[in-house]
């Protein structure tokens, strides 16, 4: 498989890495400076790609999508903080019959955390006893509080449980990324924690994102992918 990069910070980096040991081929990367370019100039350099993988910024969610869809590329977005423009870019992909794979967070790990979340929020809904409780850290460098991945647990756990409770931030140091999911009661407390251990596990779910969007047309949230993996398996 042909795979564009587009955003050649960290994430980026392990990416080529990882697709290359996976005996894909990068046939382009979009560094910060190239990455100001338009849409119609950025589809050019995306022409013979299987897939696109972008953990670039916010801001170029947009027309990243926009490239994507003019050049038939299929796009899988790591990037977080852009869900504000999440219909208009759905409208994109679909007017274009483009195919689109979005997440907050792209590990396999914390796709099948929220799994276990919703099933444990149902089940602590069914007793009054329990008040919910999210606390999630990552390395200083993360703009975004709370997380993509946090965000996403409390809908899962509004599901089953009254909003309104807390979700708790901490940015420091090198953090790879820890989300906590916590009801509290009277006489205890249960607590559901996933950690990271590096960002490879974000970049090798991306890359499986890739692998499983080529030949397809349509706009996904990256848990429907694991849903059908675990359906096929």
């Amino acid at each position: 498989m042909r795979i564009a990069i587009i955003g050649y910070g960290a994430m980026g980096k392990i990416i080529e890495r990882l697709a290359r040991d996976r005996k894909h081929e990068v046939c382009a990367v979009i560094d910060e400076e190239s990455n100001r370019t338009g849409a119609e100039d950025l589809a050019k350099r995306l022409n013979g790609a299987d897939a696109a993988i972008d953990f670039s910024v916010k801001e170029a969610v947009m027309r990243n999508a926009e490239a994507c869809a003019v050049a038939g590329v299929p796009l899988v977005e790591g990037t977080t903080g852009w869900l504000g423009d999440l219909d208009a870019v759905r409208a994109v992909v679909e007017e274009s019959d483009a195919a689109f794979v979005y997440g907050a967070n792209f590990s396999i790990g914390v796709n099948l955390f929220y799994r276990i979340v919703d099933r444990a929020a149902k089940m602590v809904a069914s007793f009054n006893d329990y008040e919910a409780f999210i606390e999630e850290r990552h390395h200083s460098r993360k703009v975004d509080a709370p997380s993509g991945t946090a965000l996403k647990l409390k809908s899962i756990v509004e599901e089953h449980i009254d909003p309104g409770f807390s979700v708790a931030s901490t940015r420091a140091g090198n953090i790879p990324g820890t989300h906590i999911v916590g009801f509290d009661g009277t006489f205890d407390q249960i607590t559901l924690e996933h950690t990271a251990r590096s960002r490879e596990g974000f970049a090798s779910g991306a890359i499986s994102a890739a692998e499983w969007v080529v030949g397809k047309t349509g706009f996904w949230e990256f848990p429907e992918v694991i849903d059908e993996i675990i359906g096929r398996a």
